[in-house]
């Protein structure tokens, strides 16, 4: 765990992609991806209960508020990329750098809590599926869920261009077999259309109509869209911005629009099996998957729907550990291993899903999926308003701030969503309370509710006050620095680690050049044999002997141009020895190269570099 001085999103993979210089077709692609992680969002298993009850309830009548839905989230989705491309901070890092620090630190709670609720309903829809699929009980689909933990670990290592090719496959996956699936149920396209024609038949479908745009933003693609645009290396002048904009909202308008494709999908497949045959009750996700194969006499439909379930909650979970990172470095300044904080998520939503199972059986899944899109909707707001505001503000965003226009259509549609929300949480609330009759549980409730009021208040107006603190564009920096005499560092004793590749001359090099006439230099080798790993400095193995042969050539090389230097040997692990080495040696500078093991080594055993700079307490320079 450490505390981050980096003001850019996911450090990582920060303008990794590069867009300039490309041909036309090419730099399309180039700016192609971040939209189709958000995506997933759109269609994960949270959003399949209400697509499922629209369809098998009302027919097609309900496709208008999918499609209205989907208009919302692109132009939601699209200001966040603007912030993202415009001001180089994601949505954490602008809220940290406006709002005082007891509000960010209840928005960072909130964020988290809404990262841990979408992650119990990717738990949940994964879960179903593997259980839908192989017959295993829902207790060991849920347990088994936390293996993708490695998964995402993988997939981190081979950068995000091969993140997003994997999760564009798994949204393929999802899209493919509700195709098959219609092709399957073969809907009337002629009411199919009527369905976009917008009508409330009664009050419950008004309160489904309610669920489906309600569970339509989810809070941390706003996050995670603001830090994934930044992963496009693009032109700082105001035609790079703007050409990144308008790419940016072509990728988000393709992507969006394949989600809402697989939620119509589910709708009007719900439609055309369930609400066709009289099946108006159907609702969960189970049922569905059971009577697909009753009604259409098909054990592919099914089989299909079970896939799908499990690509789409496969996609999600990884997005949403994405969107931890990021809420918790914007925030917090503080990063821990991808693989511990996507353990901590999983075992946040786990846990209650597993309780729940164990406490009151399988039977109550449905309601603990219900109970997530409520934890969701809490937080949405407080991830809406302050965008608004932030592309809003010429201060900051220049030319790039919203026009007149959006951004009075931002706020009627922020207003719908948030209005939406508060009403579905406080009919869950007063619901709950009408049945418990603890007075104690009753005053929580209340408390809570208002706290919630009072933060939503908090968000809207403390921006227009204008008051952002005076480091708010350099980060943890102050204006107040002085920077003294800044007398050039001298060297006595530099360090360096080398492997016996071409990389050794510009490591040699670059030590060098930080040294002088005086300085030391120690070469370090790890001997990496077998024997060397058993027997370590007691090694004699014919790698150990021509490793001292070829660190004497360099030493004699060295001599020849009046260079001091000696040669260490270190045996077994190789960042703790060189590490070990460095401080026997009372090194005041190390250089070492910036590439280590590849592919599953690099994943099993670590990078050196990574593991050196931790172990040593000196200066280091890195030679990639």
């Amino acid at each position: 765990m450490e505390h981050i001085h980096s003001a850019t999103s996911l450090s990582e993979v920060h303008q990794s992609v590069e867009t300039n210089g490309k041909s036309r077709w090419k730099k399309i692609f180039a700016f192609f991806g971040p939209a189709y992680l958000v995506s997933v969002g759109y269609m994960d298993p949270g959003n399949w209960a209400t697509d499922l009850a629209g369809g098998s309830q009302y027919g097609y009548k309900l496709l208008w508020v999918l499609l209205m839905s989907n208009l919302m989230a692109l132009l939601l989705q699209s200001l966040s990329a603007r912030l993202g491309i415009v001001r180089g901070r994601d949505l954490a890092q602008a809220n940290r750098e406006t709002y005082p620090p007891v509000v960010n630190f209840i928005l960072y709670i909130l964020a988290e809590i809404a990262i841990a609720a979408t992650d119990l309903a990717e738990v949940l829809g994964m879960a179903i599926g593997i259980q839908l699929l192989t017959g295993l009980p829902l207790i060991w689909g849920v347990s088994l869920t936390v293996l993708d933990t490695f998964l995402l670990l993988i997939l981190q290592r081979y950068g995000i261009r091969k993140m997003e090719g994997f999760i564009i496959s798994l949204v393929a996956i999802v899209g493919t077999s509700f195709l098959v699936e219609l092709i399957l149920v073969k809907p009337e396209m002629g009411e199919v259309v009527k369905g976009f024609v917008p009508t409330i038949p009664d009050n419950t479908a008004l309160y489904i109509a309610i669920g489906i745009i309600g569970a339509t933003v989810m809070p941390h693609n706003l996050y995670l869209h603001s830090a994934l645009v930044q992963t496009r290396k693009i032109k700082r002048d105001d035609a790079g911005i703007r050409q990144a904009i308008k790419m940016n909202f072509l990728d988000s308008t393709i992507a969006l629009n394949l989600a809402f494709l697989v939620n119509a999908a589910i709708l009007i497949l719900a439609a055309a099996v369930f609400f066709k045959s009289g099946r108006t009750d159907v609702a969960e996700i189970q049922d569905a998957h059971k009577l697909l194969d009753q009604l259409l006499g098909s054990k592919l439909a099914p089989i299909l729907f079970a896939v799908a379930l499990i690509a789409a909650g496969q996609s999600s979970t990884v997005t949403g550990t994405l969107a931890g990172q990021i809420v918790m470095e914007g925030y917090l300044r503080l990063r821990i291993n991808p693989w511990l904080r996507r353990l901590i998520t999983r075992l946040l939503a786990i846990i209650p899903a597993l309780l729940v199972i164990l406490i009151a059986g399988d039977d109550e899944v449905g309601a603990l999926l219900v109970f997530s899109q409520v934890l969701l909707s809490l937080q949405l707001g407080f991830a809406i308003i302050p965008l608004i505001h932030f592309v809003s503000d010429r201060k900051t965003m220049g030319n790039f701030a919203i026009s007149l226009p959006t951004k009075i259509i931002s706020w009627a549609v922020t207003i719908l969503l948030v209005y939406l929300n508060m009403r579905m949480v406080f009919t869950e609330a007063i619901g709950y309370m009408s049945g418990t009759g603890n007075i104690f549980v009753d005053g929580l409730i209340i408390a809570g509710c208002a706290g919630f009021v009072v933060m939503l208040l908090i968000t809207i107006l403390y921006p227009l006050r204008r008051r952002y603190r005076e480091d708010a564009a350099a980060g943890i920096h102050t204006t107040q620095v002085s920077l003294g005499e800044m007398e050039k560092p001298t060297y006595h004793r530099i360090a360096m680690a080398l492997d016996f590749t071409a990389k050794d001359r510009e490591i040699i090099t670059n030590a060098i050049a930080h040294g002088n006439e005086h300085t030391q230099y120690i070469l370090i080798h790890i001997v990496e044999s077998a024997s060397a790993k058993y027997f370590g400095k007691d090694s004699d193995d014919l790698e150990t002997r021509r490793d001292q042969a070829q660190l004497d050539t360099y030493l004699a090389l060295l001599k020849s141009r009046d260079i001091n230097a000696k040669g260490v040997l270190g045996f077994r692990r190789r960042p703790r020895e060189i590490a070990r080495i460095v401080h026997e040696e009372n090194a005041d500078f190390l250089v070492l190269g910036g590439h280590g093991h590849r592919g599953f080594k690099d994943w099993l055993y670590g990078e050196t570099t990574n593991q050196v700079r931790h172990r040593v307490k000196i200066p280091v320079l890195v030679v990639q």
